[in-house]
């Protein structure tokens, strides 16, 4: 059944829909930045800082794993229907956080959370592909990582300040009447968005492997609270093995899997998935411990630290910008990617060469790592859309996020676990950094040293990263290939017949 032709969108249409999805994925990127401040008020109110990381794993892993199963619900039932749902779970379960009474109500709530906000993402990305042709897409998903910018920068602080001078739940209460408008502007924007939905089975089995697979992961957290020789641990290991293999084993059963063959053995797919998460894996993992490098070796307070933070945080747009941009007029359109690669590697590679570089020189390592990060996101994510059919974009959009975020993940425990290591941490002795920091001093370690060996991580994930930007085919986009008119960001044009 191809897929039913659209009236060609009006560029009032395109500003619209647009504007409606990066409203939808600032209330996303707002949530991931504002809740982490709060959380030392929100372990003091209900007494439990035990439990506390769970109100983040909790989000990360519903909305990881429910990623790729919008994606294929949204090509077999449209996007706007899918978008509004994700939405609607989204305002529900902070809702719930809001009037949680105790911890694990809260916990509750943030995997609602997750459920909805975990559609947002690849949906909007989807849309995108829906409304504009490959060659013009990545400037649109650049101008989206403005959201981004602005969740990073204000999320921290403005969550900081409503625990200190109104109440924590008020951060969650925000994002209802948000969220609303957000669903309204959805539903009236998106009812002449281009249709490529065509009779699919869900298959519910491959899903719950593959959700499976991911919390098992998730808990196999070695080193840290548990040796990785014990038996849980191995444990955990095993089954997520099994679980992986069942899920492959089932993948090639299923006469239309959940993941299609097709679309998971595209090179292009594994490619551009692959860069894209070892990127993130790399960014992220500097994004989360840098903080506490410049505390520990160039005696920031958390504020400082956190402002120190900033250029990696915002470069990242600018770099997604240039490189989405550059797609538009070059044939040869990875070289952007591959050029910013290659600064991002160079700047890491300082890093560790030269780990107690004076706080100047650090600031100028992390502004030239996010814009180089940054121009890795359009290029890849574009490939990867416009080498699967129109009716698997969703598919493959929501498989390329689940992946990435998966291998992120997985990149981000590795310098974790090396970091810990190299402080002498064990599960007997605990993990607190601070004690850790000052025994690491009184044995006479240099913390700058310690943190060297974080960065060689970080650096040869970004290699990694390189490699696949070179090994993934250039295949010609579709689109224009001559210079369109000129375009602000504010007001998108229309796509291209």
């Amino acid at each position: 059944m191809l897929a039913t032709p659209n009236p060609r969108l009006s560029k009032a249409d395109v500003r619209n829909i647009f504007y409606g999805l990066m409203l939808g994925m600032f209330l996303s990127a707002l949530n991931q930045t504002i809740v982490a401040t709060a959380l030392p008020t929100i372990g003091r109110e209900f007494g439990d800082f035990e439990n506390l990381s769970w109100v983040i794993i909790a989000y990360l892993l519903s909305s990881t794993v429910v990623s790729p199963l919008y994606g294929k619900l949204s090509d077999i039932h449209g996007r706007r229907g899918m978008m509004l749902l994700a939405i609607g779970l989204f305002i529900a379960g902070s809702a719930l956080c809001a009037a949680a009474p105790n911890m694990a109500i809260l916990i509750a709530g943030r995997t609602l959370q997750g459920v909805g906000g975990g559609g947002i993402v690849p949906l909007t990305q989807t849309t995108i592909a829906d409304m504009i042709t490959p060659r013009e897409r990545g400037r649109y998903q650049a101008y989206m990582g403005t959201s981004w910018i602005v969740a990073g920068v204000a999320g921290p602080v403005l969550g900081g300040a409503i625990a200190e001078y109104v109440h924590w739940s008020l951060i969650f209460w925000i994002n209802v009447p948000v969220g609303v408008f957000a669903a309204l502007l959805t539903y009236h924007a998106m009812k002449r968005l281009p249709r490529h939905e065509r009779p699919h089975q869900l298959d519910l089995i491959g899903a719950a492997l593959m959700a499976a697979t991911m919390l098992l992961i998730a808990l196999t957290s070695g080193g840290s609270r548990l040796p990785w020789t014990s038996s849980t641990i191995v444990a955990l290991i095993g089954i997520s093995l099994a679980l992986s293999l069942a899920f492959v084993w089932w993948l090639r059963l299923m006469p239309e899997p959940f993941l299609p063959l097709t679309v998971l053995g595209n090179p292009v797919m594994c490619a551009g998935t692959a860069a894209t998460s070892w990127m993130l894996g790399a960014v992220l993992g500097l994004t989360i411990y840098m903080p506490f490098y410049f505390q520990v070796v160039h005696k920031l307070s958390a504020t400082e630290a956190g402002l120190a933070l900033i250029p990696i945080v915002v470069m990242t747009t600018p770099g997604s910008m240039l490189s989405g941009r550059s797609m538009m007029y070059l044939r040869h359109y990875k070289v952007s990617a591959i050029g910013g690669a290659i600064i991002a590697i160079t700047s890491v590679t300082a890093l560790a060469i030269q780990p107690a570089m004076p706080l100047y020189g650090v600031i100028i390592a992390l502004t030239l790592i996010g814009f180089g990060a940054g121009t890795i996101y359009p290029v890849a994510t574009v490939s990867i859309q416009n080498a699967v059919p129109a009716h698997q974009v969703g598919t493959a959009t929501g498989a390329m996020n689940f992946f990435r975020a998966l291998a992120s993940t997985l990149a981000v425990a590795i310098m974790g676990t090396i970091l810990l290591a190299a402080l002498g941490a064990t599960p007997e002795r605990g993990t607190g950094m601070e004690v850790l920091v000052e025994t690491a001093r009184v044995a006479g370690i240099d913390i700058a040293i310690v943190f060297r060996l974080v960065f060689f991580a970080a650096d040869l994930f970004l290699v990694a990263a390189l490699a696949a930007v070179l090994l993934m085919e250039e295949r010609p986009l579709r689109g224009p290939a001559t210079r369109p008119p000129p375009v602000s960001a504010e007001t998108p044009a229309a796509p291209a017949e």
